[in-house]
């Protein structure tokens, strides 16, 4: 894994996981922490699945960068989608 996949891998797991809790408003009790740290989990996943693909050429790779906002985008669907909805009491 190089510096700049690492890099993106945290900047676009953040930003999906922001952009997760900008979209589904109905999950109130969500913090937004665990949304990013989803996203950027998932998106080192995606750096770790380029690397063993070798999809990566040592530079920018759109294919790295495609399976990295792609399970981030699919870790903060589920664990949105696991999430409890909190009742009205």
């Amino acid at each position: 894994m190089t510096i700049g996949g690492l890099a993106a891998a945290v900047v676009l797991g953040t930003v999906i996981g922001v952009l997760g809790k900008l979209l589904l408003p109905d999950r109130p009790g969500m913090p937004v922490w665990l949304l990013m740290a989803t996203g950027v989990v998932a998106a080192f996943a995606g750096t770790g699945l380029a690397q063993v693909f070798e999809l990566g050429s040592g530079g920018w790779s759109p294919w790295e960068t495609a399976l990295q906002a792609g399970l981030a985008a699919a870790g903060v669907c589920l664990t949105a989608a696991f999430w409890p909805k909190r009742s009205g009491r």
